[in-house]
Order: structure tokens, then sequence, then C-alpha cells
């Protein structure tokens, strides 16, 4: 199959894998039992107890906000690198996809990041996009530094998961789509925010916004962030051990679930979404195990993608030779097995670490593992009174007592939920208020 094809056609299987797991960046752990006393979380009304169902799962239709069904949500694309020529395989991805939803009038802006491996226009941005165009905010929407558009035509490595290159790839961007609409908009104060990965990159964007003051963000607000990147991957690869049979066993499962699905989908008028996948996981009866199966293989679809890129764009010779260009239709098929196989963690030791260490020899993989944590930065997250958290206890993707760093670290700038597992609660009509009102309460608009 030529390259284009195969590349498009296994990006749709992650897409339909995606769909049925709208929340899927998830982790085995044990259940926290951790409360934090907020006036925000009392009587918190989020109705799923537990944490795989709620982050497979979402938000029951009745209890999402009460968003617009529409906002003028634009995609654009713009070149980052005018001079680079993107390797021939992936000659699609010369110029950089985002969207924008601007105002016709003053008005803050804000910058979104999505998480691990998602597009500018996935669920959840497009979600937090129409709760910030409604409350009268400019809207750049920006996919993930992990996402194969972004890591070929805005990557200054072609390597991502580095969170200070990541940062400085992501403010470049910001800087780039800044520069393309500040004669067409007038802006009050800017903003960022991000779930999931993009969470844990806005806080690394910010820190590096107080040197450079392109923005000088008014209010930062991280959801869902992991704290450690190498732990969480850890336990998101763990994920898929739960396959039954195990990852050689991944298509007699994957078509087993897809079998179901599309049973339940017959007999439902559900429009694909929260609601339908909740119906679904109904009529599936999926054990916690296979949650956390589903979980792990979407996380690991969607790995091997980035993974794949970043083997071409550096010439790491992980999945391909090192050496050997692939032309616009080569067949990569002799490829799926083994990305099929590949974990996050595989490509932490194989390629990412290796290609880091070579610019700093002297650093251990412990150190390197520390550097990439919001650890890292904890001074700096301590001290800026413009950076929020907003959390879940019950989170999946921590390792157990990871959620204490955010309250030790932010005080009552954070804000933990009880319930919604990893990101699960993100459309929930509680926290899209929390969300909007940390940029519309106590500070400039």
């Amino acid at each position: 199959m030529p390259a284009y094809g195969l590349l498009r056609g296994y990006y749709g299987t992650i897409v339909t894998t995606l769909i049925l797991l709208r929340r899927a960046s998830a982790a085995l752990c044990l259940l926290l039992a951790t409360t934090i006393a907020s006036a925000n979380v009392e009587n918190y009304g989020f109705p799923i107890t537990n944490r795989y169902v709620a982050t497979v799962v979402g938000t029951p239709a009745d209890l999402k906000a009460d968003l617009p069904k529409k906002i003028p949500f634009k995609k654009r694309r713009i070149s980052i690198f005018p001079d680079r020529e993107p390797p021939e395989v992936l000659w699609y991805n010369t110029e950089l996809i985002y969207s924008e939803a601007l105002q016709k009038k003053k008005a803050p802006l804000i910058f979104l990041i999505a998480g691990t491996g998602a597009s500018h226009n996935g669920a959840k941005n497009v979600n937090m996009a129409r709760a910030f165009y409604q409350a009268g905010f400019h809207v750049v929407s920006i996919s993930s530094p992990t996402y194969p558009n972004f890591v070929v035509a805005a990557s200054g490595t072609g390597v991502p998961g580095h969170a200070q290159h990541d940062a400085e790839d992501l403010y470049r961007v910001m800087e780039r789509i800044w520069d393309r609409i500040k004669g067409k908009i007038e802006v009050t104060t800017f903003n960022l925010t991000g779930y999931s990965l993009g969470g844990f990159n806005a806080a690394f964007v910010a820190q590096l916004d107080e040197e450079r003051q392109s923005f000088n963000f008014n209010r930062v607000l991280m959801i869902n962030p992991p704290v450690s990147l190498y732990n969480s991957i850890s336990l998101l690869d763990r994920m898929s051990e739960n396959i039954p049979g195990g990852v050689d066993n991944f298509d007699k499962f994957f078509n087993q679930l897809v079998a179901g699905f599309t049973e339940d989908y017959k007999e439902s008028d559900t429009d694909i979404g929260d609601d339908f996948l909740y119906k679904a996981y109904e009529a599936l009866d999926l054990k916690n195990e296979e949650l956390a199966a589903l979980i792990g293989v979407a996380f690991r679809l969607s790995s091997a993608s980035m993974v794949f890129v970043s083997d071409v764009m550096s010439d790491s010779g992980y999945a391909k030779p090192k050496g050997l260009e692939l032309g616009r239709y080569a067949d990569l098929a002799p490829y799926r097995q083994v990305l099929n196989r590949t974990g996050f963690t595989d490509y932490y030791h194989e390629l990412f670490y290796p290609y880091y260490s070579a610019e700093n020899p002297d650093i251990s993989r412990d150190d390197f593992i520390d550097s990439v944590s919001l650890e890292s930065i904890a001074d700096y997250l301590r001290t800026s009174e413009k950076i929020m958290v907003m959390h879940n206890a019950d989170d999946v993707i921590l390792e157990p007592g990871e959620i204490d760093f955010f309250p030790e670290v932010f005080g009552d700038r954070a804000v933990i939920y009880p319930l919604g597992g990893h990101c699960g609660n993100m459309s929930y009509r509680d926290n899209v208020a929390h969300m909007v009102g940390v940029f519309t309460s106590g500070g400039a608009m």
C-alpha cells in the first residue's frame, strides 16, 4: 500500500479507537483516597464513581455544560519552517494546521494545547473552544507536540517529549500565529490552558514566557497534567498488558470490541459521543481489566504514529533502517507490526533518551527522567500566582501519592475534584464553569 494511503488508514484506525475511548489517556493504578476540601468540590455531583468508566465514557449528555453547538471555529495553516522540506513519505505535513475562533470585538485571547497525540480540533479542544468563545474570548487551538502534523511541521528536533524543547516549539507556534492575526483583532490579555500532556506543556510554556515576554500570560490553567512524564507513560504502556492473550492478540481483541460496539450502534439513534459511548459500555459490560486494555491500546496506537514520524524525521533507525529514504508511495506495511508493538517507554529508552543524551552525554538516564517532570520546575510553580491546576483525585495517569504534588506546590490554586478519572469530567457543567471562572474572575480580562 502507498505510504500516504497506509498512514492515512493507520491514523484512521487510531481515530476509530479514540472515538471509542474519548477519554483515552489513562493508566492502571490504585484508587486514590485523597480528599481535598474546597468550596468548588463540596457536594460535587459528577455521577460516575468508577475511574475507568469515567475516563472512557466522560460526562453523560444531560450533565454537560450548555454550550453553543457552533462557533466560528476555522481551520488554518501556517508555515513554521518555510525552508524545511519534509521527508517525502510525510509530504502532506508541510504546514502546521491549527484552529481559531475570533471575536469581532476587543477581547482576551486564550491558547489551547491538546493532550497526547491529539489534534487542534479534537473533541476536548473543541469543547473548550466553545466554552471560552461563549465567555467572550478569542480562541486559538493548537495540536499536541506529539501529534504527527506538529512533529513534522513545527518541531525543531522531530523528537517530541522533551519538556523544554516542546515548550520552545509551542511558543514559536504561538508567536507566529499571533504575528498573523494581531492586525485583525484587538486583544486585552493573553491566557493559556491545556489538558493532560497539554496541561504539562502549558507549565513549561508559561515559564518560558517569563523570560521572553511575548505574551506575559495573565492566567494559566493546567488540566489533569501528569507529574512525571515517565511515570505516566509507563503506567499507560502497562495498560496494554491487560489485552487477553497479550499485545500479540491485539487484532482479535480490537475486532471483538468493534463488533460488539457496532451492534449497539445499530440499535441506537444516539450520535457518536460521550452518551453513545456510555450506552456501548453498558451493552458490552466491560470489566475494569478490559477497560484498562482498551485504554492501553488507544495510547499504544497513538504513540506508534508519533514514533514512526519521529523516527523518519530524526533518521534514528528505530522503525525503519537508518539512512533509508521512504518515498511518497512507499509500502509501509512491513513496519506496521513493529509499530503496533511499540510502547512509549520503548520510544523513550531506544530513541528519545539516546537522541538527547547525544547533546548532553553527561546526563544520566535517571537525571534525564527527572528533568521531564513538573518536579523540575516546582519552585517556579510554587511562586507563580498566575498558574492554577484543575485535577481529579482518582486520575489514573498518576502513581499513588502523586496527586499530593498539586496541593503541596500550588496550595489553594489547585482544585482537586474527588471523581472524574482522567479528563472524564472536562465537559461536566461544574468543571466547565470552573475552567471559565479561572480566566474571568479576580483578574484582568
